[in-house]
């Protein structure tokens, strides 16, 4: 059964937990014009970070967007894209992409953690330094992020990430110029760093316009209501509930609830339940339907099947099957790191009465 410490949860950290970076490919490069780099498997998400200098972001089947130094850009799967110095550069482009970190894997000529200083070229007039990396994103917990998420990503210069650049630039610059053991480890984890970093500048925008339940979070009576939902989402939750803890009566929570998130908290409850179950079904072949119902909070596998076929639109077993059948490589959803990775699920707990 899920429970978390409440000090801890939120819905970002739940949702960017399946976005951990695990084998991801992350390089700095220092290129003199032309350059190219092409992606060429599109990766679920693709983080660039131009350092210094300038270029292009150039996706397949929208218009080229100018990249200046100290912005990060993220293009999210289906889009491939080129990095270019410039619009018809005459370069002639080198693959990259989540599925071609080593020549073994697809050709190109750098390892999965990779610096080029381009030789003495590199360090020219009109030189660009680029941090890049590709997300093998799975799991539903995942996607859910991800439809948040326009196709191409902006956050400007100029923001609270500054500095973070300025710190991660030279912790990268270490790690990639030699191979040393647990450099994946680490470079993951920097990635995954900047990964946060900037999907939180881009929702904190001037004029932006987050998902729902970002916003959501800064209210004090909503917010807290998530937490509560999302520490233990197993529990049996009624709406009196989470209204009593903050504070408000259960048409204020639900009314309020509705309309910062866009939906009331039983049906959000159910919708994350839903979503956590699929891991699941993916994760723990070896979990029964009751087993992952009773997980995430219902007592009968039979009101759990309907409700996920309500939600997801096949039942659990089908979409299991459909999980088991799908491509990594496709940036399907698929079974992998979320929260409920390395969790077993319990052969047996105390069964809850619960029906959201």
């Amino acid at each position: 059964m899920y429970s978390s410490d409440l000090t801890e949860v939120d819905a970002f950290n739940d949702l960017i937990r399946g976005v951990r970076a695990h084998g991801s490919l992350f390089g700095s490069s220092t290129l003199s014009p032309p350059w190219a780099l092409h992606v060429v498997d599109g990766a679920p998400l693709t983080l660039c970070t131009v350092l210094g200098g300038a270029g292009w972001i150039v996706p397949e089947h929208r218009p080229p967007e100018p990249l200046r130094a100290r912005e990060t850009i993220i293009v999210r799967f289906p889009a491939t894209f080129t990095f270019v110095d410039e619009v018809g550069t005459r370069a002639e482009p080198i693959g990259y992409g989540e599925h071609c970190a080593a020549p073994e894997q697809g050709g190109t000529r750098h390892r999965r953690g990779w610096t080029d200083r381009g030789g003495e070229a590199g360090t020219g007039h009109g030189a660009t330094t680029l941090i890049v990396g590709a997300y093998p994103v799975r799991g539903e917990i995942s996607r859910r992020l991800l439809d948040a998420l326009p196709v191409v990503l902006r956050a400007d210069a100029g923001g609270t990430s500054d500095a973070m650049l300025d710190h991660l630039a030279a912790e990268v610059a270490v790690e990639v110029a030699v191979d040393t053991p647990g450099q994946q480890v680490v470079l993951d984890r920097l990635l995954d760093w900047m990964l946060v970093c900037t999907l939180r500048e881009w929702f904190d925008r001037p004029g932006g316009e987050p998902p729902a339940w970002w916003a959501a979070q800064r209210d004090p009576v909503v917010g807290e209501a998530l937490r509560l939902l999302h520490a233990e989402p197993a529990a049996p939750w009624t709406v009196a509930a989470p209204a009593e803890h903050t504070g408000v009566s259960r048409s204020t929570l639900a009314k309020r609830f509705a309309d910062l998130v866009g939906e009331p908290p039983l049906t959000y409850l159910a919708r994350w339940r839903m979503t956590l179950a699929a891991d699941l079904l993916g994760e723990q072949e070896s979990a029964t339907v009751a087993d992952i119902a009773r997980a995430v909070g219902y007592s009968d596998p039979f009101g759990f099947s309907a409700a996920f076929k309500r939600v997801r639109g096949v039942n659990p077993s089908e979409f299991r099957r459909t999980v088991a059948g799908a491509s990594p490589a496709a940036g399907r959803p698929v079974a992998g790191a979320s929260p409920a990775a390395g969790r077993p699920v319990p052969a047996r707990t105390t069964p809850v009465g619960s029906n959201a």
